[in-house]
């Protein structure tokens, strides 16, 4: 077990208003911003272990996606548009520029939607579990599809739309292989536990992307996937097996595909590997932006 794993944040706490609402981030470190994109049901919690083995290479800045951890619950829709746009205001508001992107699931579809958009104020791309581009039924990998059948049942749905806590104490369990203790199950369960507090988690099951219809987060993805095909932005995609997003057929399509890639394998994991290897994750990381640093 890595022995730097902790269940408590070791960063201190910010806020910023964004559109009359507060937007919760953690930030350690100088530099140029290394900004963390987590996914949902999760926070900027899910990187703290991996925050103290980037701190002296950038500044750290691990922002709540609206609605989620500790960020403000305004009365939007949490589409991924919106999401989107508070990304863009948090970035314009904290004046971040030359930024790198360590994005994580839905994470990955605001990330690189925004890098497409503004590649010059981009540094460099790194991703785990991402949505790299449309995907397709045969593609999907097994433990996803499982999650899927689940998340479709409706007496599911309906119990998640009252208790959002249900829903982090049914999926997370199926994410990482590490078991999450109590107090690490209670710090994602705690944004989800107030009235109206589900929010966020249905709208994101109703936009999940599967590749089953065309709609505007499919549109999205097809957008920014092509454009990452001619981006000379350095990337580095992170992979474990059997992994939940990211399939053998991802991997292999990354590397015919995306300019300027590094690949690497961090071992057996689910979908929450910065729970269970944070160490592991931290260091690749930190050995790649030091070489795209001497590659200039």
């Amino acid at each position: 077990m890595d022995e730097r794993i902790s269940d408590r944040l070791s960063c201190p706490s910010k806020y910023i208003e964004a559109y009359g609402s507060k937007m919760h981030y953690l930030e350690a470190g100088s530099g140029s911003p290394i900004v963390f994109l987590h996914g949902i049901p999760t926070s900027c919690y899910f990187c703290r272990n991996v925050i103290p083995h980037l701190s002296s290479l950038g500044r750290c800045i691990a922002p709540d996606l609206m609605g989620c951890g500790w960020s403000d619950k305004p009365d939007i829709e949490y589409s991924v548009q919106d999401h989107i746009k508070y990304l863009d205001k948090f970035i314009e508001t904290l004046n971040l520029k030359n930024v790198t992107l360590v994005m994580h699931g839905v994470g990955s579809l605001v990330g690189f939607d925004y890098a497409m958009r503004h590649e010059k104020n981009c540094k460099g791309l790194v991703f785990y579990e991402a949505f790299l581009k449309s995907l397709k039924g045969e593609e999907l990998s097994l433990p996803l599809q499982e999650q899927l059948i689940m998340l479709q049942d409706k007496k599911s749905l309906d119990e998640f739309s009252k208790n959002g806590a249900a829903f982090i104490d049914r999926m997370l369990p199926q994410d990482a292989i590490k078991h999450l203790t109590e107090e690490e199950m209670n710090n994602y369960r705690r944004p989800f536990a107030g009235e109206g507090a589900t929010k966020p988690i249905l709208q994101y099951l109703k936009e999940l992307p599967t590749g089953k219809k065309c709609d505007k987060v499919e549109t999205i993805i097809a957008n920014y996937s092509e454009k990452l095909t001619h981006s000379a932005l350095p990337k580095l995609l992170l992979y474990s097996v059997p992994g939940f997003i990211t399939t053998m057929a991802a991997v292999i399509w990354a590397k015919e595909n995306l300019p300027k890639l590094e690949v690497v394998d961090i071992g057996e994991e689910l979908h929450l590997a910065q729970e269970s290897c944070p160490k592991l994750i931290g260091e690749t990381i930190s050995v790649w932006l030091q070489g795209i640093e001497q590659g200039k």
